[in-house]
C-alpha cells in the first residue's frame, strides 16, 4: 500500500475515533474514489503516490466547484461544508504555487519557446509542453493556461 493511501486510512481511523463527521465522510469518499480508480480498467492495480495525489486533487477540485455552485444557488451552509472538505483534502496535496512563482515559470517557458521559433498565440501548445512537467500537482491547468495566454498576448 502506498504511503499516502495508508496515511489517509490512518487519518480516517483517527477521525472516526474522534467522531469527526466531516473529516471521516470526506476521507471515506476520497478512499472510495481511489479504490474505484484502482479497480477501473482491465486489471486491478495498486496506485502510486503520484496517482493517489491526482485522485485527491480531482476530489478537491470537485469540492471547490460544488461550493461555488451552492453559493450561487444561495445554499450557504452546504457551500461552506464543501469548502471545508476541499480545504481538508488540500492538506494532502503539495503546496500550490503562488501567482508570482507561476508567472516566473511561465515567463521562462515563453522565452524558451520563443528562442525555438514559436511566436504569438499559436505558441500556446509549445509553452504548455514546457510548463506542465514543472507545475504538475502544484497548479491547476486552468490557472496555468490563463497565465500562458496572458504572457503570450503581451
Amino acid at each position: 500500500m502506498t504511503t499516502l493511501k495508508s496515511k489517509l486510512k490512518e487519518d480516517l481511523t483517527t477521525a472516526m475515533k474522534a467522531r469527526d463527521e466531516l473529516t471521516s465522510s470526506t476521507l471515506r469518499l476520497t478512499l472510495t474514489a481511489i479504490t474505484k480508480e484502482e479497480v477501473g480498467g482491465k486489471t486491478a492495480r495498486e496506485l502510486s503516490d503520484d496517482e493517489v495525489q491526482k485522485v485527491i486533487a480531482k476530489e478537491a477540485k470537485k469540492r471547490r466547484e460544488a461550493a461555488e455552485a451552492f453559493a450561487k444557488g444561495g445554499r450557504t451552509e452546504q457551500a461552506e461544508r464543501e469548502k471545508r472538505e476541499g480545504e481538508l483534502l488540500g492538506a494532502y496535496l503539495p503546496q500550490q504555487l503562488s501567482d508570482d512563482e507561476l508567472t516566473a515559470i511561465v515567463a521562462s517557458a515563453v522565452d524558451e519557446a520563443k528562442s525555438a521559433g514559436a511566436e504569438g498565440p499559436r505558441a500556446m501548445g509549445a509553452v504548455m509542453k514546457i510548463v506542465n512537467p514543472k507545475v504538475t500537482g502544484r497548479a491547476e491547468g486552468g490557472r496555468v493556461a490563463a497565465a500562458v495566454k496572458k504572457l503570450l498576448a503581451g
